[in-house]
């Protein structure tokens, strides 16, 4: 088998907003001469995640907010379980990479007529610190960085598929990244002395979800099969807002955004009563794990197949207010068929992030010389929810801080290390595997993982469901372990082949998903289990690792470290206000 062999010194998977600004970080930080390259799936600007970002950038900017108030959300929105020096660092921080975004990369956000920036209203904040460009926040932040990356000497590989971390013959350290060239269909290895990973998380394998279509959790399989500890793996965030547009259109699991619950949007059964307060006090500005359920409680009260979601309202507030505040969404929902700003709109729980990744320092080190995490990849730094605003503050504080630290660390580094040749062949094994099975249909597969997941590890658990999910998941795996493709003749820009590597991808963290909800015996933000519905002693916090060895998965539990705050406390001043929001 043909192998292109392809050297650099800081290497970077996917170019979201962690990968980009990383890139930017490392050449200011790395010796001069430094050969950098970012390597991505699709192109450069126009794929992954960070683009689709509507909400905005949680920030402590705005009158009487601080840093502290923003940390103090961020656990406790976690549950109390996030890594706290991870949280500080990207609340603290946050600070700084916004007017990095605005002085230095060129982004313009949205302010008041003071010049000062406007701040959204976001749900489980106790602030409204979400700085945005009205609905289109990702794809200003996308562009500037962008424009950026492009104007310096960084090597770009674009529509290069990572599929599989390569270590040193002894497993001491990393030594490169095996890609697929998915335009020749070709192999890559890149040896590099350090490696981002940052290909974004996208939970995929469920029946709604909101990610990129190219989005399949390839980074966290490739770092399972690589021997990494995982953490966090049971918490995927719902987005309780996906549009609802039928089984015929791509559309359907679609964001609407927060800021239109924070603005005061209702959500409403098909009878037309809101609900929300039935579950919680804030009502339709609780957080996103409480939301999610309210809606699947109110799903699973219908008995009409016609009537699947709850309805989003938004015409109470003006619908000439609604078009002018939220124009990315009103015209998403128009070309739908939908009228967002006058009239009803039916939404449903949507996959949306994953908290789990990666066991990260706070400087995105692992266990791995040579390898960092920044990023959705990254565990840690949520907990079990994730508040909305977090996701992008996260990928630019991470990245840069990824970029700052491999342009440092590169400087004690010698030689590129050699590959493990014996691992390198068993990844392009892995990859070829279809292609010497007789052709068979792909879709029908990951339809079956999507329906297995949204059903049995979804947004209400039990140990018997999950079980089942396991099942069903090992049995796909089966199926597809015998489903090939046609000829290895046609391998380039062979999306099939791409399809059935991201059906592989997310049967694994499937299944990871699934064996670290069964080790979680209590419910906390996003995994909720009716056979186990008590938080559990906070003080006795745990979060789960899922680490493989060889064929064997070990999930075990670890304790929480409370190192800035312990549950009950809180590093506010006395006195402090509960909130600086206007209650509903």
């Amino acid at each position: 088998m043909r192998i292109d062999r392809h050297d650099t010194d800081i290497l970077i998977i996917g170019s979201g907003g962690a990968g980009l600004f990383a890139a930017l970080h490392a050449h200011q930080s790395a010796p001069q001469g430094t050969k950098i390259t970012i390597a991505v799936k699709g192109l450069i600007g126009k794929c992954g995640c960070t683009r689709m970002v509507q909400g905005g950038y949680n920030v402590a900017l705005g009158p009487g907010d601080t840093v502290e108030r923003h940390f103090m959300d961020t656990i406790r929105g976690g549950k109390w379980l996030p890594n706290q020096d991870m949280a500080w660092r990207l609340c603290e921080q946050a600070v700084v990479r916004v007017r990095e975004l605005e002085n230095e990369i060129g982004c313009f956000f949205d302010r008041e007529p003071d010049g000062t920036l406007h701040h959204k209203a976001f749900a489980g904040q106790t602030a409204d610190r979400t700085v945005h460009k009205g609905d289109l926040t990702g794809i200003e932040i996308i562009n500037r960085l962008m424009e950026q990356v492009l104007a310096r000497r960084i090597e770009k590989l674009q529509e290069h598929r990572a599929i599989g971390l390569i270590p040193t013959r002894d497993g001491s350290a990393l030594a490169g990244v095996l890609f697929i060239d998915m335009r020749t269909g070709d192999f890559r290895l890149v040896r590099a002395k350090t490696v981002l990973m940052a290909t974004g998380g996208g939970p995929t394998m469920y029946k709604y979800n909101t990610p990129s279509g190219d989005k399949s959790m390839d980074g966290l399989a490739m770092a399972l099969r690589a021997g990494l500890p995982l953490r966090d793996m049971e918490m995927v965030q719902f987005h309780p807002t996906g549009l609802l547009a039928g089984d015929h259109t791509r559309m359907t699991g679609t964001v609407l955004e927060e800021g239109l619950r924070g603005a005061g949007g209702h959500l409403l059964t098909h009878g037309g009563a809101r609900f929300m307060f039935d579950y919680d006090k804030k009502g339709e500005r609780a957080t996103r794990d409480v939301v999610s359920r309210g809606i699947y409680a109110e799903m699973q009260k219908s008995n009409n197949p016609d009537q699947i979601g709850v309805m989003l309202s938004m015409a109470h507030l003006g619908p000439d207010w609604v078009a002018q505040k939220f124009k990315g969404m009103v015209k998403r929902c128009a070309d739908c068929g939908f009228d967002l700003a006058g009239g009803l709109v039916e939404v449903v729980p949507t996959a949306h992030y994953f908290m789990g990744g990666v066991v990260v320092d706070v400087d995105t080190r692992t266990a791995m010389e040579g390898l960092y995490v920044a990023g959705e990849d990254a565990g840690g730094a949520h907990g079990s929810n994730r508040l909305g605003g977090n996701g992008v503050a996260n990928s630019t504080v991470y990245g840069g801080v990824a970029g700052d630290v491999m342009g440092a660390d590169i400087r004690g580094m010698g030689v590129l290390r050699d590959p493990d040749e014996t691992v390198l062949d068993a990844e392009i094994a892995r990859a070829m595997h279809p292609f010497a099975q007789p052709p068979g249909l792909v879709q029908p597969l990951r339809d079956r993982l999507q329906t297995a997941m949204w059903e049995d590890v979804g947004v209400m658990r039990t140990a018997t469901g999950m079980r089942r999910g396991l099942e069903r998941v090992t049995a796909i795996s089966r199926d597809q372990d015998s489903t090939g493709l046609a000829s290895e003749n046609g391998r380039a820009f062979n999306l099939t082949w791409h399809d059935w590597l991201n059906l592989s991808s997310l049967c694994e963290v499937s299944e990871v998903i699934a064996r670290a909800g069964l080790e979680r015996e209590n419910s906390r933000g996003a995994h909720y289990r009716e056979d186990f519905p008590e938080e559990g002693d906070m003080d006795a916090s745990y979060f789960t690792v899922a680490q493989k060895t060889g064929n064997d998965l070990d999930v075990i539990r670890a304790p929480v470290q409370f190192s800035i705050v312990r549950p009950g406390e809180s590093i506010l001043p006395d006195g402090a206000p509960e909130t600086l929001v206007a209650q509903p």
